[in-house]
């Protein structure tokens, strides 16, 4: 028996499927594919909060840059430019300082686009009829566990 996939609640193996509660063996199905579910609230909440981190993460740019416009602009008029490049430099040390902080939120970011932003689900034919295996939001596991049991389809038409 080969193991292609294994979590707390899904077990693919070159013998069954178990998934929520139903096993299915590999030697009865037939077909496999996956469909689009409704999308949850789980699913629009992570598309919302991945709208305000980036929204939270393009402001402070957006603000400096206005500020060294206005500084220069105004440089400029009075003709006094070596205060505003003393300001300018104080500022780009200190962006600089602060860069390294910025690992978190774009961790979170990237882990928001990974995980995607729809429900999937996993559908097989089973004894001739259409069974849902798996419904998930979260596209890294789903697309795991959808390959495991293409393998494990695949290797059983190999055998017969």
């Amino acid at each position: 028996m080969t193991l292609y996939y294994r979590d707390d609640t899904v077990q693919v193996t070159s013998e069954s499927i178990t998934a929520g509660g139903q096993i299915v063996r590999i030697a009865d199905v037939a077909y496999v594919w996956h469909a689009r579910g409704a999308t949850t609230m789980a699913v629009r909440s992570r598309i919302l909060g991945r709208g305000v981190l980036v929204l939270l993460l393009s402001l402070p740019p957006l603000v400096a840059l206005v500020c060294v416009v206005s500084l220069l602009w105004s440089a400029q008029d009075r003709g006094e430019w070596k205060p505003a490049l003393l300001v300018l430099a104080a500022c780009a040390v200190g962006v600089l300082a602060l860069l390294p902080f910025l690992e978190l939120p774009l961790g979170w970011l990237d882990r928001s686009y990974e995980r995607g932003n729809r429900v999937n689900e996993l559908w097989v034919q089973h004894l001739g009829q259409e069974v849902m295996l798996l419904r998930t939001p979260d596209a890294l596991r789903f697309g795991q566990i959808y390959r495991a049991v293409q393998r494990a389809v695949e290797q059983q038409g190999e055998h017969r």
